[in-house]
């Protein structure tokens, strides 16, 4: 990009700032008018509670603020990158949304909108889209090149379904060619295809792998959502109430960089609300099956134990592995066991010895959850490079 174009766009931060949303929401509306078809790619829920909206206003701002370096947002690219290999996000897809884009910035802002700015916003995005689209190539020729792995979707047969919990559900999933699985970093995700009749759309939905690799099948721990009609929930509890055992679903390879870092032999404390638990199973399990012996403190936060999915096996595993420390707290209980607490997870409630300073730390759980004990972390001086998170949702470039 030439210098004036790189200060065309910077010019458009303080719109972007104020009107960002109005602008990707004139933009998708526009997109999914023109091409419907691209509605099997996006979440519709995350359409319809405005997050895919307001996830690509604070993209469009970051990359327009850092445009004189963008190699600063590379590790969210990286991020991006994982979630759009496991929708098979493809080149011609970039082209589509870059189209609309600058249809839609001319069309908002509209006298404002010089042909200069247009043409330099469009050298930005497909700068953007070639730096994207190029990594996620390395990431699908990296899911082909290992055993059982592949691109794309693969049907799979739900072989077994049980209940862990009143609203958490395991689905086990083998491959129906009956060859192997790729094996899977700890802490990544599939992408699960269903069809909706409700919205008469397939509809892709990201679930963490919720147990150790094993080359044969994959888990997923699966909450329903009560009480939801529209397709944020659809696909979850669709899951739970229609598909069965000898179901077949199609899945993308695993995917994601919020992995178990085990390296170096250091402490692990692995900390989560709900369903964000699922993840750091598998992490867990596998800490456990190649016996790491450095220590391990699990805590995890719900509302009742009726609600605690693996509450068993967690018991299990932290009596059998001397090294395993398990915490729980509950919004409501009854009684409360050994390392139990009532009320919110809260971090200055455990043990001194519970919160290692040179640990790996992992969050998993809703936003604020998140902020609240990285924050803790960090006051008290845990190095920023030794926690580790992820929130549900869809993706941003902000680096804040």
């Amino acid at each position: 990009m030439s210098p004036l174009q790189k200060d065309l766009v910077k010019s458009t931060v303080p719109v972007l700032k104020e009107h960002g949303v109005l602008l990707t929401t004139h933009f998708y509306n526009r997109m999914f008018t023109h091409n419907p078809e691209l509605k099997h790619l996006f979440n519709m829920g995350n359409q319809q509670n405005k997050r895919q909206q307001t996830a690509l206003a604070m993209a469009v701002l970051a990359y327009a603020e850092h445009i004189e370096d963008p190699s600063v947002l590379l590790p969210v690219v990286d991020t991006i990158g994982h979630k759009h290999a496991s929708l098979h996000i493809r080149p011609e897809h970039y082209a589509i949304v870059g189209r609309h884009l600058i249809a839609s910035i001319a069309e908002v802002l509209g006298e404002a909108a010089t042909p200069e700015l247009l043409d330099a916003w469009a050298v930005a995005y497909n700068q953007l889209a070639t730096l994207m689209s190029g990594h996620e190539q390395k990431l699908y020729d990296e899911k082909v090149s290992v055993p059982g792995g592949w691109s794309g979707w693969r049907p799979f047969v739900v072989r077994k379904k049980v209940k862990e919990s009143d609203e958490i559900t395991s689905f086990y999933l083998y491959p129906v060619d009956g060859g192997g699985v790729a094996d899977f970093k700890p802490g990544q995700y599939i992408s699960i295809r269903l069809f909706l009749p409700e919205i008469n759309l397939q509809q892709p939905r990201q679930y963490s792998l919720s147990s150790a690799p094993n080359s044969e099948f994959y888990r997923i721990s699966v909450k329903r959502e009560t009480g939801s009609q529209h397709p944020d929930g659809m696909i979850s509890n669709r899951l739970h109430d229609f598909v069965e055992p000898g179901d077949v679903v199609d899945l993308s390879a695993p995917s994601g960089n919020f992995t178990l870092q085990a390296e170096g032999g250091k402490p692990q404390v692995f900390i989560s609300g709900g369903v964000g638990q699922t993840p750091l199973i598998s992490m867990l399990e596998t800490l456990v099956r190649t016996e790491a012996t450095a220590p391990i403190t699990w805590v995890h936060g719900c509302r009742n134990e009726q609600v605690h999915a693996f509450k068993a096996d967690l018991h299990a595993i932290s009596e059998a592995v001397a090294n395993v420390e398990k915490h729980f707290f509950y919004d409501s209980a009854d009684k409360l066991a050994a390392n139990e607490y009532l009320g919110w997870v809260s971090l200055d409630q455990l043990p001194e010895e519970a919160l290692h300073p040179d640990a790996k730390y992992y969050i998993c759980g809703p936003g604020p959850f998140i902020r609240q004990h990285y924050g803790y972390l960090i006051d008290r001086g845990i190095e920023q490079s030794n926690i580790h998170f992820e929130e549900f949702g869809p993706l941003s470039l902000s680096v804040n």
